[in-house]
């Protein structure tokens, strides 16, 4: 078994490398997990220490809460629907670079900004890097449509598990105020063709599958490895 202190530090340094990234004047999106929040903390030391000035879109509440305490300045995409980089983390990270995220329930804004940048980024730790998708794929799901997607879910060979909230009654709510389904498929041998087929269903607002990775910042125990998209 690994050692936590080691794989925090590994989280860490991948953070804080893509933290690089940023240069002056850009428009960044800033998205949400242990490991991405190394890169909004350092991001904020850049500023104070480098005088570094650059804008950023958080993709979650909890986002926006640790780069307001880190002195980011914040924008909207209303503002800049074309942003220069995207940062996120992620639940699990294939070998052709597909990612499934959606463990915090934000897939939905964090694929609207991924897809806004020109560049989009991954930090993860090395578990969530895999030779096929395992993960079950997050949906964000009208309430209305509840019974027809768990239903249509199945029929494609998945397992829907409405997420339940950890302190509260009740099914998680998004910041878009819908349910989040859990569809687990087991090895997932085609992504893109279940995003298709994802995205033919009524009453599904997003799924947590992404195909549009640029470059992934793979934390070791060793230190970082970058793997780009060929």
């Amino acid at each position: 078994m690994k050692d936590a202190s080691a794989n925090a530090n590994a989280k860490r340094l991948a953070g804080e490398a893509a933290a690089d990234l940023v240069k002056n004047g850009m428009v960044v999106g800033l998205g949400t997990g242990s490991t991405v929040a190394w890169t909004i903390k350092r991001l904020g030391e850049r500023i104070n220490g480098e005088e570094l000035e650059f804008l950023g879109v958080p993709t979650s509440f909890q986002a926006e809460s640790l780069a307001i305490a880190s002195g980011v300045s914040l924008t909207t995409l209303n503002v800049h629907p074309i942003l220069d980089l995207a940062i996120d983390g992620a639940d699990q990270v294939d070998a052709n670079l597909f990612v499934i995220k959606g463990g915090g329930a934000a897939h939905t804004r964090e694929k609207v900004v991924a897809c806004s940048a020109r560049r989009f980024v991954i930090v993860a730790d090395e578990s969530k890097h895999v030779e096929k998708l395992t993960w079950p794929v997050p949906v964000e799901v009208l309430p209305f449509a509840l019974r027809l997607v768990e239903r249509k879910l199945r029929n494609l060979g998945g397992e829907p598990v409405l997420r339940l909230g950890k302190m509260k009654d009740g099914p998680v709510i998004t910041d878009n105020g819908n349910f989040v389904v859990d569809a687990n498929f087991g090895t997932i041998e085609d992504p893109e063709e279940l995003m298709a087929l994802l995205c033919r269903i009524p009453g599904v607002l997003e799924h947590g599958i992404f195909d549009n990775l640029d470059e992934l910042y793979l934390a070791r125990e060793d230190g970082v490895e970058r793997i780009k998209r060929t």
